[in-house]
Order: C-alpha cells, then structure tokens, then sequence
C-alpha cells in the first residue's frame, strides 16, 4: 500500500513539473487578424502582414482588423526626457 502511495506521489509530481515548464512558454503574437463572416464568424489572428489577411478572406467574405493585442509582448521604448541646463 505505501508503495502504491509513493508511486501516485511521483507521478503526481512528474505532472506538475510538466504543467510548470508549459506555463513558461510564450507565443508568438501576430499584427494582424482576419473575421470570417459576418459578427458571429470565426477570428484567425496568425497573419504576419495585411496581404496574407486579405488573400485569406478573398471568397469568404469578412474584414481584416490590426489585433489589439501586438506590441504588447515586447518592452516599449521609454521616452527620454530632457534636463534642463541652467
């Protein structure tokens, strides 16, 4: 029985590690999406530039739109301000 119980211990530990390394993963955010349809159509936001979009919805019907999600993965350049000299 105390076996059976440390064998369950280890594997449940094996998965936490596993679940704690995917949870570091980061993906890729794209500048551009794609709205199929009309409101209720499906969004596919994995488009690198505005051609890729519109070849995607050429036949489909719907809008591309920038996704109001890119840029805010990478740190923003900080603004510099000026000293006044006296």
């Amino acid at each position: 029985m105390r076996s059976a119980f440390l064998a369950l211990a280890a594997l449940g530990a094996a998965f936490a590690l596993d679940a704690a390394a995917a949870s570091a993963q980061s993906y890729p955010v794209y500048p551009w999406c794609a709205q199929y349809g009309s409101r209720g159509g499906a969004t596919n936001c994995y488009f690198s530039n505005l051609w890729q979009c519109r070849q995607a919805i050429s036949g489909n019907g719907g809008t591309c739109y920038e996704n109001p999600f890119y840029g805010y993965g990478a740190a923003q350049p900080r603004e510099r301000r000026r000293v006044r000299q006296n």
